[in-house]
């Protein structure tokens, strides 16, 4: 066991810090209700891609992929606010199921690019489905009209924090 050097617990015990008389409830904060929210939408979507042994993060790259020209890592990196590395063991995961594949870039032979094999391109709907249904039974309680406020509100705060990394997690 490790133990404080005298000097530090000194100054810890020494220094009060001011305390909230009456600190606001958990239950007070958005992020609170945003966070019960996206954990439960993001782990029921999770055990919905598990059955068909794709993570969330191996969807959000094979969506990505779809219906564009080829990038190459770093450019997917880049769209989805990831390190290379990140990308590439993500890509190697999914190269290994069968699901991208890696070609010789036309523009530069020393790098790559990534596009999602026939299976993939036959699995991306399917999973795209699973991903409408989750959200359909999170929030079908919802009327529409409601529905669409909540994007947009949740729209215009991502633009405004300036938000751009793809949520995976």
């Amino acid at each position: 066991m490790t133990r404080k050097s005298e000097r530090i617990s000194f100054l810890v015990n020494f220094i009060s810090f001011p305390m909230a008389t009456n600190p606001s409830a958990l239950t007070a904060h958005l992020g609170y209700w945003l966070r019960q929210v996206s954990n439960h939408v993001s782990q029921s979507f999770a055990r919905k891609l598990a059955a068909r042994d794709v993570t969330v993060a191996e969807w959000a790259v094979m969506r990505m992929l779809l219906d564009r020209v080829p990038p190459s890592p770093s450019q997917l990196a880049e769209e989805m606010g990831m390190t290379r590395g990140a990308i590439t063991k993500l890509a190697d995961r999914l190269l290994a199921k069968g699901l991208i594949g890696r070609r010789a870039s036309h523009a530069d032979g020393r790098s790559h690019t990534l596009h999602l094999t026939a299976q993939g391109a036959d699995l991306v709907p399917d999973l795209a489905a699973l991903a409408d249904a989750n959200e359909a039974e999170c929030f079908a309680h919802l009327p529409e009209a409601d529905r669409a406020t909540l994007r947009r509100i949740l729209e215009e705060t991502v633009h405004r924090l300036g938000l751009t990394a793809t949520p995976i997690n």
